[in-house]
């Protein structure tokens, strides 16, 4: 029989970073050591429980199809956030379509805006990041930029060290702050000049915004708050905001043609939310106080390790905002050493370079655990560090 032979994108992305985490968990659970997961960035807090009424009082006997453009509530409901959060007018008919999740659509947007066959089929990343957008630029065909995040710039990209020939070839061009993995925050000026820059060469400006409402001392500002803001779609989700994970539910906004183009695509690969979801949906988006209990709850995981961190000489690198800690490997170490120490003692991180290569003297602790788990991992982090 001949071999059935698999897309190149496939081979050149390799495995999945937290796929690796997962074997090393099973081993280990396997030897009976007990462990504390701080690797995948996967909320446990509870999705509030008006929430989950919303979503039993939804279900209905019949179940049908849900539509790509999602229900008319659902976009006034976001529609009314932006406008509360960020002071952001939007129409709620033609700027903003629900997502199942953010993941997908962040995947998938490269599908819509790429021409294999043009001048324009680069796509400009960020590294340390999320793989994502790299992922689905390699699908479609397009070629990858990555810019690096270093500390010395606020782990923001240089944009002066990208020359006007690049940004002429750039399709899309990715940011994703509050940032994963480092925590940082974007000011408006950086987002405003960004945002100048897609109007003048003609890219368009991805904003993955998943984690602007987890931050510790200010909100964080969103792209959509760039005066032009004409090439700039920003990407959100309830699954960090409202701990909402498995239920799968973003959205997309932007101006209204990009935003048609995407209700013209997302019909044939079918990734609405559920219509039982999109009514959660509504409830979760028109409440904040569930978010700042939520807030609060990740506030007092990081002050039960901050100190014994700070004790210990590791230094907090990052880590204004998001539910992440971005940590100062030691000295004489390497991330995934480092990681791999910590392993073995029942603590789950991240080493940095699975983010990227600039990751690399850095590691990741989300603060998923419990409360008592943090207490406990500050424990051990004083017998081991």
């Amino acid at each position: 029989m001949a071999p059935v032979h698999f897309s190149p994108a496939l081979t050149a992305t390799g495995t999945y970073p937290f796929v690796k985490l997962e074997e090393a968990k099973r081993r280990l659970a396997a030897q009976g050591i007990e462990l504390i997961d701080f690797g995948k960035g996967d909320p446990r807090e509870p999705t509030d429980p008006m929430i989950r009424q919303a979503v039993a009082e939804s279900l209905t006997e019949i179940s049908t199809y849900p539509l790509a453009e999602g229900l008319p509530e659902l976009r006034g409901a976001v529609a009314g956030w932006c406008a509360r959060r960020f002071g952001v007018e939007l129409d709620p008919e033609t700027e903003i379509v629900p997502t199942y999740g953010s993941k997908e659509a962040i995947f998938l947007l490269a599908q819509i805006l790429i021409d294999r066959d043009g001048d324009r089929r680069l796509v400009v990343t960020t590294e340390p990041g999320y793989p994502v957008p790299d992922r689905g630029a390699l699908f479609a065909g397009a070629d990858v930029l990555q810019l690096p995040l270093l500390e010395q710039n606020r782990f923001l990209p240089d944009l002066d060290a990208v020359d006007p020939a690049t940004w002429q070839r750039a399709a899309i061009v990715w940011i994703n702050y509050p940032n994963n993995p480092t925590g940082a925050v974007a000011p408006l000026d950086f987002l405003e000049r960004l945002a100048g820059l897609s109007a003048e060469h003609g890219f368009l400006l991805a904003s993955d915004e998943a984690y602007t409402e987890l931050w510790f001392d200010e909100p964080p500002h969103s792209a959509l708050e760039a005066r032009d803001r004409g090439n700039v779609v920003v990407f959100n989700t309830l699954s960090k905001r409202s701990s909402m994970t498995g239920y799968r539910s973003g959205f997309v906004a932007a101006d209204k043609e990009l935003i048609a183009a995407l209700k013209q695509f997302r019909p044939s690969v079918g990734t609405a939310p559920q219509e039982f979801v999109q009514r959660a949906s509504v409830v979760a988006w028109n409440d904040e106080e569930h978010v700042e209990r939520t807030r609060a709850a990740y506030r007092r995981k990081r002050d039960a390790l901050l100190p014994t961190l700070a004790r210990k000489g590791v230094r907090m690198a990052g880590s204004d905002a998001t539910m992440y800690l971005w940590l100062e490997v030691p000295a004489d170490e390497s991330s995934e050493t480092f990681a791999a120490r910590l392993l073995e003692h029942g603590l789950i991180v991240s080493p940095g370079t699975f983010f990227g290569p600039a990751g690399e003297g850095y590691w990741r602790l989300a603060l998923v655990p419990t409360e008592g788990e943090c207490r406990r991992a500050a424990e051990i982090l004083e017998e081991v560090l």
